[in-house]
């Protein structure tokens, strides 16, 4: 190794560190990516893990599997191309009681949560076999706990806390999340909660959003500090103006103020109840010109000037939500007054004559009627379609625009409509525009992600003059913020136990 890695490994040692979370939405996955890119400064070669993922994010890898959004984002991190073993376990819920299991990257079955937890020793072996693989490519692994270790129901066999740690044989750092108030009721509640083992393998706790005068929080810390006999490492401020990609719940977003004197698209998104992928919106989310809102259920839906549907992990069930919220009368009446349409993955086979599941991939075997609004007839398959890929979008009376993007999908749509493709993708047609250029879908992901593809369905959807921003740099400068924002607020010689990186 070089002397930029670490000074206490051999060929055959890795460093590895896991962080934990007091609860959901603490801040793992944030942290682990700054982490990341701070490794990765200092010339370690770094890469993230999360054994086990709940999430309806995610992101098709460059090995034609599946994983969380949060560890594709956390690769960005560590300058890495996504891969399979990053995250081996992936459970995509389709109801509150089941969800489609995928195994590094393939989905396998559909499992009740009562099935899943038996067979944990079994999902085990594969969470070991991607974790092995990757000490023996990186001088440093950055592990993502799910959820709380202190979740007592789902202690035995766990292999997403304290039981990967264990075996794994690797140091814990807890994170709390102190803008939602009771931090060290979390931090000491959930340290009380651990075996002895366990609690010998935390390194100390990081306190994360912080608003105000560190001074103010000074007492309670030494107080923490005397209770656990553990570090606080650091305390992370609140970063506005943050972006990064959600791993699961729609995340909230602090965006520009509009800007004075322009235009501005109002566009809304019914919040499905197994919406998945909504960080395909991000990039509207952000967009100065534009009013964006999600409609929950129950609340009014507004007028606007584009209506998408979006992808979802249970079309069927999802559609008839949509139907029960009175959103295919509401749709009609949008149409007929000039506004625009558009419907991605789920959203993009809803819009069509029906959708067929005949062998139960996402609950009870049976066929739903669609909206209608496109001739075609879509046919859920158990080969899910998983791939990246590229291609122009080709909207009438504009400019083909180059686009990357990424497919992941059960269906297959067939009919009339596709004879008017939205895109080319791979030399092959995609998706379809409706002959009065009211209506599009698309089976592609990411399609918003790129500024000038962005530009051209936004010129589209109505705006005149479309500011352009580009949503990678974004990405790129939150990354680096999360960074600063590590090197500067915790004590990396604690944090890493290992004094060659804190310098």
């Amino acid at each position: 190794m070089t002397e930029k890695h670490l000074n206490d490994c051999s060929p055959t040692s890795v460093g590895t560190l896991m962080v934990q979370g007091t609860t959901s939405d603490a801040g793992k996955s944030t942290l682990v990516a700054g982490i990341c890119r701070v490794l990765k400064r200092k010339g370690v070669s770094v890469a993230p893990f999360k054994p086990q993922n709940m999430a309806l994010n995610s992101a098709v890898t460059a090995d034609g599997g599946e994983i969380g959004r949060a560890q594709a984002f956390q690769a960005i991190a560590c300058e890495l191309d996504p891969i399979t073993d990053m995250n081996p376990i992936l459970l995509k819920p389709t109801s509150d009681q089941g969800a489609q299991v995928i195994i590094q990257g393939k989905a396998i079955t559909t499992m009740q949560a009562v099935q899943y937890h038996d067979y944990k020793n079994t999902a085990r072996t594969a969470v070991f076999e991607s974790f092995n693989r990757l000490k023996s490519q990186f001088d440093y692994v950055m592990i993502e706990g799910a959820g709380s270790p202190a979740e007592i129901n789902l202690r035995q066999n766990d292999i997403a806390n304290m039981g990967f740690a264990e075996q794994a044989d690797c140091p814990v750092v807890i994170v709390a999340d102190i803008d939602r108030g009771g931090v060290f009721a979390h931090i000491v509640g959930t340290l009380e909660l651990l075996s002895e083992t366990e609690q010998a393998r935390v390194r100390g706790f990081i306190i994360n959003r912080f608003r105000g005068d560190i001074a103010l929080l000074q007492s309670g810390l030494d107080w923490l500090e005397e209770r656990t006999q553990k570090p606080v490492i650091g305390v992370l401020p609140y970063l506005h103006g943050l972006y990064v990609d959600a791993e699961d719940g729609v995340n909230a977003i602090e965006k520009a103020d509009t800007l004075p004197n322009s235009e501005t698209l109002k566009v809304v998104v019914p919040a499905l109840p197994r919406i998945s992928n909504h960080t395909d919106f991000d990039p509207l989310r952000l967009h100065p010109q534009i009013e964006f809102h999600y409609i929950k259920e129950g609340e009014v839906i507004p007028a606007c000037d584009l209506m998408i549907l979006p992808g979802s992990k249970n079309v069927r069930h999802d559609l008839q939500w949509l139907k029960q919220q009175g959103w295919e009368d509401k749709i009609g009446k949008h149409l007929r007054y000039g506004g625009k349409l558009m419907g991605i993955c789920g959203g993009y086979q809803m819009l069509g004559d029906m959708i067929h599941d005949p062998l139960g991939i996402e609950g009870k075997s049976g066929s739903e009627e669609g909206l209608k609004l496109l001739a075609m007839t879509t046919t859920l398959e158990p080969e899910k379609q998983l791939k990246q890929v590229s291609g122009t979008l080709n909207l009438p009376h504009q400019p083909q625009t180059e686009v990357v993007g990424y497919e992941i999908h059960a269906g297959v749509t067939q009919g009339m409509a596709l004879n008017r493709p939205m895109l080319t993708i791979n030399s092959e047609s995609d998706g379809a525009v409706s002959d009065d250029n009211q209506i599009v879908g698309t089976y592609l992901h990411g399609l918003f992600d790129q500024p000038k593809a962005l530009e051209q369905l936004l010129l589209w959807a109505g705006l005149k003059d479309v500011e352009t921003i580009d949503y990678a740099a974004l990405r790129e400068e939150s990354i680096n913020r999360l960074a600063d924002a590590v090197e500067s607020h915790l004590d990396l010689n604690k944090l890493f136990d290992t004094p060659s990186l804190s310098k």
